[in-house]
């Protein structure tokens, strides 16, 4: 694939009707037009609540019943092109409008103005807005600005990186060569990661193996200063995530973290999964009022932004602060790759 996925949308797909951003977003312009609808086809404030809430009597079945529809139907709509796809996304509100019509009139003796066709128009008139805002948000984060933006913040990791790596590989290039032999085949490996077409979700092992090569570069420079508690028993190594998430947060965790205190200290690295979301948490010494430790806002700011651009609203990262401890959360989807 040319882009990266940004909820499972690029140029020849449809929209990932499964991804609660984009659900949220369908409901509130479906229900914004209807407020607008509402107060233009009144002449007073006083008329309008009555109207809306007919309209939404009417409206509100039919949009929730699409996306109940919709939301079933996603892995056959992801197969389909994009006009299939849309095609689809346009039909299910006009038929479950039809319907819903004839059950306000026949079964619920029910006044509605205009006939079926009517009805039909109103549905079909609404997805279609609804499904053009959908396109042009599409092509507003894909191909050329998401490229840009993300390429743009992968260069934000790599000097800081490189910096490291290299400073733990000549630490003991002199005085242990079989293992500094060792870290360059690590950082040989890591350096390619860095070098690939990193636009593309891959799966947590992947991130997790990067993280041990990195973390065995740290251990050669930090020796005993720096502890590591791996938490991984319960991760689920298929689960999707975006490449150089992990990674980034364990490096702020050491140089942030462990290298301001003369101990040292742990790091913990917790992965696990609940019901359908995966779940990384990061726990590192943090020391108050230390400025070494305000870099972190630059690395916490990217792969937030990161997060934001593959699934929208379905992620989030918190951070917390608590006594000398600094924690982050992230709270990921579980995608798994489906067959092609």
């Amino acid at each position: 694939m040319a882009i990266i996925k940004q909820n499972a949308i690029h140029s020849a797909k449809s929209p990932d009707f499964r991804n609660l951003g984009i659900c949220l977003r369908i409901l509130v312009v479906a229900n914004l037009m209807g407020l607008f609808a509402s107060l233009a086809a009144t002449s007073t404030l006083a008329d309008w609540l009555p109207g809306f809430t007919r309209w939404c009597a009417f409206i509100q079945p039919v949009l929730l019943a699409s996306l109940l529809a919709l939301y079933a139907l996603q892995p056959w709509l992801a197969r389909l092109g994009a006009v299939g796809g849309y095609a689809i996304a346009l039909l299910l509100p006009a038929a479950f409008s039809l319907l819903a019509h004839m059950v306000a009139v026949r079964a619920l003796d029910f006044d509605l103005p205009g006939g079926p066709m009517r009805s039909i128009m109103l549905a079909a008139g609404i997805a279609s807005i609804i499904l053009a805002y959908l396109q042009l948000r599409q092509r507003a984060l894909s191909p050329a600005v998401t490229e840009a933006r993300l390429q743009a913040l992968q260069a934000r990791i790599r000097p800081h990186f490189l910096f490291n790596s290299i400073n733990a590989v000549l630490s003991i290039v002199r005085s242990d060569s079989k293992r500094a032999e060792t870290a360059l085949m690590d950082m040989a490996d890591l350096f390619r990661v860095l070098m690939a077409d990193n636009r593309e979700l891959v799966p947590l092992a992947q991130e997790l193996a990067l993280c041990r090569q990195y973390l065995a570069l740290e251990k050669l420079r930090l020796e005993n200063r720096l502890s590591i508690d791996w938490q991984v028993d319960e991760m689920p190594p298929d689960a999707l995530i975006p490449p150089l998430i992990l990674q980034p947060l364990l490096e702020n965790a050491v140089y942030h973290g462990i290298e301001p205190l003369d101990e040292g200290g742990n790091v913990s690295i917790q992965l696990s999964s609940t019901r359908d979301e995966l779940h990384i948490r990061l726990r590192n010494p943090y020391q108050p009022g230390s400025g070494h430790h305000q870099g972190n806002r630059m690395a916490i700011g990217n792969i937030r932004e990161r997060l934001q651009l593959h699934f929208d609203a379905e992620a989030s990262l918190n951070i917390s602060q608590d006594g000398n401890e600094y924690a982050v959360h992230i709270v990921i989807p579980y995608r798994k790759r489906t067959a092609s």
